[in-house]
């Protein structure tokens, strides 16, 4: 059991001896908790491997260790506002640092004056100091939706609408191909100006997705919206347990940033009044839209969809966006409404 109680029997002296405030040791308790609560259900979830495989033993003999500059947890406690000055007020090892300015975009500066402010994560990183703000944004009311937008995501197109928008396949495929193939090299190279080079830029393709996420899900909510249309998605938890790919597909599969793309819709929805459904999402891409016929032959290629029974050519995506967008349909009407799947790390 990680109960916080119990370590904090433990070791709550002992970090207030060492000079580390109440506030914060509570904290730094509740952190290594939730650390070691997290393993196990991932442990348990088979994410590290099959009992006895060599992985899984490793991680399960090794102690939970934090970085130096790893996030640190403060509450309204030990971190206070000044949203006009924009200054903050925060405890730290050597007594408490005033009047230490701060700066965000108008966007974020406007919801932290807004909205009532939760926990906050102070991190470094590339030798920059930067301060996670949670804030209570109320959620939109839920519209009733007039039929649902389906979104069948993939690897070589990104996201596909059961309207038939195709976003972001080629483009980003051909970036992160780039990247690879920059990494490979200067890996290979093994010099000091080539590892100093890849630790610039070692972020630099999760920042890139991540805007495109935020991009193609933008476009998503405001269609639905604009429709008053809820949105399907299917429920793709667990897929890279599931599937198996050839070594070469394997680094696209891993590089694929479905589960943030579908969070990012999930928010902006809740913001719009959007509702959003999961559905299941087997033989989406076998299944014929116009007549539901099922055969692993009617997807011809990566692009074709040909249904063996009536003969309709379709984009198959498409074709399997158009399926996400009836199963949605089904499940609002069966009384599910809007859940979010359980997260996969």
């Amino acid at each position: 059991m990680f109960r916080n109680y119990d370590l904090r029997q433990h070791t709550y002296q002992q970090l207030r001896a060492a000079g580390v405030g109440s506030q914060a040791a509570q904290h730094v308790i509740k952190r290594v908790c939730d650390a070691y609560r997290t393993r196990r259900s991932n442990l348990n979830n088979g994410n590290y491997g099959k009992k006895g495989s060599a992985r899984r033993e490793r991680i399960e003999s090794t102690p939970i260790t934090f970085r130096p500059d790893s996030g640190h947890p403060y509450d309204q406690r030990n971190l206070s506002f000044a949203p006009d000055v924009r200054t903050i007020s925060l405890w730290t090892f050597q007594g408490r640092l005033k009047d230490v300015p701060f700066t965000g975009s108008p966007d974020q500066i406007k919801a932290l004056a807004g909205h009532k402010r939760g926990e906050a994560d102070l991190l470094r990183r590339d030798g920059v100091w930067f301060l996670a703000v949670t804030v209570e944004v109320p959620d939109a009311p839920e519209i009733e939706p007039e039929g649902f937008l389906g979104v069948d995501p993939g690897i070589v197109n990104i996201a596909t609408t059961s309207d038939g928008q195709v976003m972001a396949g080629r483009k980003i495929n051909r970036y992160r191909r780039r990247q690879q193939r920059l990494r490979q090299k200067l890996q290979s190279k093994g010099t000091r100006s080539a590892k100093r080079l890849l630790k610039k830029r070692r972020r630099k393709e999760a920042r890139h997705a991540k805007d495109t996420n935020h991009q193609i899900s933008k476009r998503i909510v405001a269609a639905a919206e604009r429709t008053s249309r809820g949105i399907a998605l299917e429920d793709l938890t667990g897929i890279r347990r599931r599937v198996r790919q050839r070594r070469p597909q394997r680094v696209t599969l891993h590089s694929w940033s479905f589960h943030q793309l579908g969070q990012f819709i999930i928010y902006k929805a809740r913001r719009a009044g959007v509702p959003v459904v999961f559905v299941d999402p087997a033989h989406t891409s076998q299944t014929c839209a116009e007549c539901n016929h099922v055969d692993p032959r009617n997807r011809v290629d990566q692009a074709t969809f040909i249904c063996r029974s009536c003969c309709v050519v379709a984009h198959a995506d498409r074709n399997a966006s158009r399926n996400i967008s009836s199963r949605g349909a089904v499940v609002w009407g069966a009384g599910r409404t809007s859940h979010v799947p359980p997260d996969t790390p």
